[in-house]
């Protein structure tokens, strides 16, 4: 009996796999890896860090996969020309965003500009995010925040290495405070790390929160693939967790929107206008429309803003000081160029990027072959369409491997070596779909400009300011590991340092100039 059973179930499964085989096939979809399993998919293929398992598949099969996570169709697209037709011709279908338990909780049930369905009400939060913080007008303003906060960064550093040369500097940890403090300035004019900071117990807790919630970026809920495993109750724990850090969150920011209404002001003239935080801001808003800028619209969108602008730009710049450490000619390559450009009387400026040609290239080609998020935010197309002369069924979410499109060597020459040279004379990232870290279309990030200006300024005072060394003979270890959305390096880099002698006068005085 149970011999039988076993060859039912095997026929039954043969059937089921080569019928959605030649099904396929006849509607014109795209090529898919066989066999495709029931319920699972092609989940029993997928292993850490999935862009690059999922590069090594568009290798086998093809840069354009039609691919089963569960009960999801998935679009992987791994070529420039793909990518493109999706971002272009069919940017509108592809803007809209599937719908994940992590969107339903920290997104405010998908009403935030991370999150939301493409129409009326993500365009409205998108104009303000673009247009009254991230815009090239508005950016400007607020450099003195980000030339505060590098300095404030680099006096910790200098403090630290005159001290005792030999301690070693953790710069995943001095990164990412640099990049969280730009971001809590810009939204609430308050800084929670390094010096100056009162040990309150708000500050403790803001503290508590981010630290929790970088803990639980790796976790993926399966449900979102798998919606029968809620019949088994998997991945409660998981919902319960992020439930729990939302309330966190949403309580937090809930507390500094009151406090700014209990001190805002009636008007803002001249000075004060053009340094408003980005509360004050969406209070003013909320005076002239409050049945739209309700407090849970103002708390969606900083949150996403302070979320979206802190792990990204401190990890490129993690990354960009590894491959400069295993790389030390690179280093000195760059030093020289500052030297030149900016002199020896006065430290890197904002407005000296520009003027920085090589150390552009270092950021380049350290976003080419470490994305900030290297499948891209996930698409969901919300009508059929085609791409390729393949069909792509209405509710098909989209992936775009960049790591593999800025890693693939029919396209890079040499692409696991780090060479900055090979965007010497291109105008920004120069390379159109086969260089976009930042994604395109209606849906790219809005935060590009300020990303790139945190990371300039934050990597040239670096170089600017110290020798740096490893902590060992040994190459800086690049392993990667999956972390959410994003691609964090394995092991935290740690660096030795000390100041150069040709701008150590300068160092030495930045503590009496920083704003409290």
């Amino acid at each position: 009996m149970e011999a039988t059973l076993l060859i039912y179930l095997a026929l039954f499964l043969s059937f089921y796999v080569l019928a959605n085989h030649i099904l396929g096939k006849l509607q014109n979809l795209p090529p898919s890896p066989f066999p495709t399993l029931p319920l699972l998919g092609h989940f029993h293929l997928l292993k850490k860090p999935i862009h690059q398992t999922l590069s090594k598949l568009s290798h086998r099969y093809g840069p354009l996969l039609l691919l089963r996570f569960g009960s999801r169709r998935v679009l992987l697209v791994s070529s420039p020309s793909a990518a493109e037709e999706c971002f272009v011709r069919n940017d509108i279908v592809f803007a809209n965003r599937p719908r994940l338990l992590a969107g339903k909780i920290f997104g405010y049930n998908y009403t935030t500009v991370a999150w939301a369905p493409y129409g009326d009400h993500w365009r409205n939060h998108r104009r303000i995010a673009s247009i009254e913080r991230l815009s090239s007008h508005r950016l400007p303003m607020l450099s003195h925040i980000r030339v505060d906060e590098v300095r404030s960064l680099i006096h910790r550093i200098y403090k630290v290495s005159s001290a005792n040369p030999d301690q070693a500097v953790d710069m995943k940890s001095v990164s990412f405070q640099l990049t969280f403090n730009v971001m809590t300035r810009m939204i609430a004019g308050k800084r929670y790390y390094g010096e100056g900071v009162e040990s309150s117990e708000g500050v403790k807790r803001f503290q508590e929160i981010v630290k929790e919630t970088a803990n639980l970026a790796a976790d993926r809920n399966v449900e979102d693939f798998l919606p029968f495993l809620k019949w088994f109750g998997i991945n409660k724990g998981l919902e319960k967790k992020l439930i729990r850090i939302f309330e966190k969150r949403d309580k937090f920011m809930q507390d500094l929107i009151d406090q700014h209404r209990s001190d805002n002001q009636s008007c803002f003239n001249g000075e004060m206008e053009r340094r408003r935080t980005m509360i004050e801001i969406m209070l003013s808003l909320h005076d002239t429309e409050p049945e739209y800028y309700t407090d849970e619209n103002i708390k969606s969108l900083l949150l996403v803003l302070l979320q979206a602008g802190t792990g990204t730009s401190a990890g490129t710049i993690e990354w960009a000081m590894s491959y400069l450490l295993n790389n030390p000619e690179i280093l000195n390559k760059a030093q020289i160029e500052i030297d030149n450009c900016v002199g020896q009387d006065r430290l890197i400026d904002e407005s000296d990027v520009s003027q920085l040609p090589y150390l552009r290239c270092i950021i380049n080609e350290t976003l080419r072959i470490h994305p900030i998020v290297p499948l891209l935010l996930p698409h969901e197309s919300s009508a059929d369409c085609t791409v390729q002369g393949f069909l792509i069924p209405r509710g098909t979410m989209l992936l775009v491997n960049m790591w593999a499109i800025q890693n693939d060597p029919n396209i890079w020459m040499e692409p696991s070596k780090f060479k900055p040279e090979r965007f010497q004379g291109l105008d920004g990232f120069g390379d159109g779909f086969k260089l976009m870290p930042f994604g395109s279309g209606r849906r790219g990030c809005p935060g590009e400009g300020l990303g790139l200006r945190i990371v300039g300024l934050g990597l040239g005072s670096l170089i600017q300011c110290f020798d740096w060394r490893r902590v060992s003979k040994e190459m800086v270890d690049m392993s990667e590991v999956s972390g959410g959305f994003i691609a964090p390096k394995a092991k935290p880099l740690m660096a030795k340092c000390q100041p150069r002698k040709k701008i150590v006068k300068l160092v030495s005085h930045i503590g009496a100039n920083l704003v409290p």
